[in-house]
């Protein structure tokens, strides 16, 4: 394990050449104030629609102003195309690993310069509510500060290669259910505690070059035309693109007023007959447009767009880094979540695997614009990858729909392929909490007949295992692990690697635990799917506000059945000598961490932030930092963090302001957030 990591971080400073970041300056957007004096507006509204197949913006030949292509993500590059297949973004979340994030960002990007695109439509940062969603399995599940940090690195590692990244989908937009017309409805403190974070830091700190709005109104406005949705992202000093979701504008006059730039697929509203009755009517003034095609250009220009080649041909389509960056992504994002000793297998010629189930021998994908397509002859399913094992790991593929129980009685080891798949679990509708197609009742059957059961599940999110988890002797939690699933989910079954993910949610162990259950779907059922105008409006409500997943446990006094954060290896960790130092820039918090197991594993330590006696109803504790460090047998770590005023703050809604209480706070060290082993006092004055 420690050989496949040292290869990774070579490949990953490979892989991390070029400007560290293209931002748009005061140059750029002057040269893009210059050549929008020079359109026409037939140009300019052609600019700020998309054109030709829905994934290019216009051009304007006169003027040198190419036409820029776009591409669906976020698990590789869509459209048209074939690409490397990457583990999904929930799986990233639970890799609780900075540089995997960072390596599958970059292997995108590389693979986006090969294909000539420079506009990726990815990464998705909405926050993991209810696991019904399904699109959960492209976000990075519960945790503000979590989602915030993978999504650091993703985007920095695609826009690296010289590739505008596009953060989704502002705001609110954490289910799938009647999208289009559910409206959200959240207090200002939870927008900006829990469903904003992601999207601030990809603005103040990744400079993401565009944001893409979400389909569901929010507070009752829809998304794409709501100044007030928009101009945060203004006041967090985002001066590049304001893009909509496909299909989801409304009015021409609420899209020009509101601050979107770009309407996509294609002009329905922005379009010149629509916006030149508006400008001739004094509406709305032609300067309007002009500001929107001045944030396109000069996000064009500060990439090189209208300077350099769109297509990178020095990079193979199929390359090698982004091969290898998707099977160490494979390695570090399942998460183990039970283990009675079935894993490790040691090799030995009297093993006897069998591998089935409706998973057992496909490459899994989530549905929508999430599914990929992945290039001929570089996958390996679960089946595949255990038998390339070798004779001391000898495995036959069986028919799950027609069991020979007396071969199956003889196994040493059986390994169900289970979970959901791109028509299960997708974009545009919300998913069962049940696996599909009597999976259920599948395992629990093998499981009586043979109890030295592993269950692999591909899922986006939590489901029920209530039928058969004290039955079986052992549960991964897969994810969707891209093209390399098959090869790292067997080099856990023979101990090459180590399971090392965490959760990025919370497991309840029931739909009906989660105590957001009660208020995710809307207040009225679905009556039509057409786009039209429907008063009122059907809504979700956010009452458990900022209590979601962990920060609920205490509050509504639930227990869920495994913790954020939770995740077992092939080790034990014992922590200690926690210190606490007050610097200029925060507090410098140091702690070691120690391998106290047999077999060289990662730890995940987490640190959490409470306050003690708060101002103003707070979580009991939030993660505010988290590494990760490979040890070898008996191995010793010093870890240090840094906690900045962020860490202690919490959004006043009175003054709309962040603030920081002075008083006490405890720093909590663990290996989850319920999985406390130092507890450290801390006084600000």
């Amino acid at each position: 394990m420690r050989k496949l990591v040292s290869v990774v971080a070579i490949l990953l400073l490979a892989c991390m050449a070029g400007r560290a970041q293209y931002v748009i300056s005061a140059e750029d957007r002057a040269r893009a104030a210059a050549l929008v004096e020079k359109m026409t507006l037939e140009e300019k509204c052609a600019l700020i629609t998309g054109q030709d197949d829905g994934f290019h913006t216009a051009a304007v030949e006169r003027l040198g102003i190419p036409s820029v292509r776009m591409a669906d993500g976020p698990q590789g590059v869509r459209n048209k195309t074939t690409s490397t297949y990457y583990p999904c973004g929930i799986s990233l979340a639970a890799s609780f690993n900075r540089e995997i994030a960072r390596g599958v960002g970059t292997g995108i990007g590389w693979d986006a310069s090969a294909r000539g695109v420079r506009i990726m439509l990815c990464p998705g940062v909405n926050i993991y509510r209810s696991p019904l969603c399904g699109r959960n399995f492209e976000y990075y599940g519960e945790d503000p500060y979590l989602a915030s940090e993978t999504a650091l690195q993703y985007i920095t590692g695609i826009q690296q290669q010289r590739v505008m990244a596009t953060i989704k989908h502002f705001a609110l937009n954490n289910q799938e259910y009647d999208r289009h017309w559910t409206g959200s409805y959240a207090d200002e403190r939870t927008m900006n505690e829990i469903y904003f974070p992601a999207f601030r830091k990809a603005v103040e700190q990744a400079h993401v070059g565009a944001v893409m709005t979400s389909y569901n109104p929010v507070n009752g406005e829809h998304a794409a035309e709501s100044a007030r949705l928009i101009g945060n992202l203004r006041g967090w000093g985002h001066e590049g693109i304001v893009m909509s979701d496909w299909v989801s504008t409304y009015t021409t006059l609420g899209c020009l007023t509101g601050g979107l730039d770009l309407e996509m697929p294609k002009g329905y509203v922005m379009n010149y007959e629509a916006v030149c009755d508006i400008v001739r009517n004094g509406l709305v003034d032609e300067s309007v447009v002009d500001e929107k095609c001045i944030h396109i250009l000069a996000s064009f220009i500060a990439y090189g767009l209208l300077d350099k080649p769109m297509q990178d041909t020095t990079i193979p389509e199929n390359n090698q880094p982004s091969r290898d960056n998707a099977y160490a992504a494979a390695l570090e994002g399942p998460v183990l979540l039970k283990n009675d000793g079935i894993l490790p297998v040691k090799a030995s010629k009297k093993n006897n695997i069998i591998v089935l189930g409706p998973n057992a021998d496909n490459i899994p994908y989530g549905g929508g614009s999430g599914k990929m397509h992945p290039i001929e002859g570089t996958t390996t399913t679960l089946y595949q990858g255990i038998a390339a094992l070798g004779k001391k790991y000898p495995a036959t593929l069986m028919d799950w729909q027609n069991i020979n129980e007396e071969e199956l009685a003889k196994a040493t080891l059986v390994v169900i392929g289970a979970g959901f798949n791109f028509e299960t679990e997708k974009e545009g509708s919300d998913r069962t909490y049940t696996l599909p197609d009597g999976q259920n009742e599948l395992i629990a059957r093998v499981a009586s007949i043979n109890p030295n059961v592993l269950v692999v599940v591909n899922s986006g999110g939590e489901f029920d295992i209530a039928p058969w988890i004290d039955s079986v002797k052992g549960l991964l939690l897969a994810w969707y692990s891209g093209q390399e699933g098959g090869r790292a989910i067997a080099a856990f079954i023979s101990g090459e690697a180590s399971p090392s993910g965490r959760l990025p949610f919370t497991f309840w162990g029931s739909e009906g635990a989660n105590p957001v259950s009660k208020y995710y779907h809307a207040n009225e059922p679905v009556v039509k799917k057409e786009k039209s105008n429907r008063d009122p409006l059907p809504f979700a409500e956010y009452k458990e506000g900022i209590f979601v997943g962990y920060r609920g446990v205490e509050r509504f006094g639930a227990r869920p059945m495994f913790p954020f954060g939770f995740g077992l290896t092939y080790s034990t960790f014992e922590y200690g000598k926690g210190k606490l130092q007050k610097t200029p820039a925060g507090y410098k918090l140091t702690f070691t961490v120690k391998n106290t197991g047999k077999l060289p594993a990662a730890a995940v330590p987490q640190v959490y932030v409470a306050q003690v006696d708060p101002s103003v109803p707070r979580p009991h504790h939030e993660l505010k930092g988290y590494d990760k460090v490979l040890l070898k047998k008996g191995e010793t770590a010093t870890v240090s963090m840094l906690l900045m005023d962020d860490a202690f703050s919490h959004y006043d809604a009175t003054r709309h302001e962040w603030v920081m209480d002075k008083g006490s706070y405890r720093i909590l060290v663990g290996d989850s957030s319920a999985d406390i082993s130092l507890d450290l006092p801390l006084k600000i004055n």
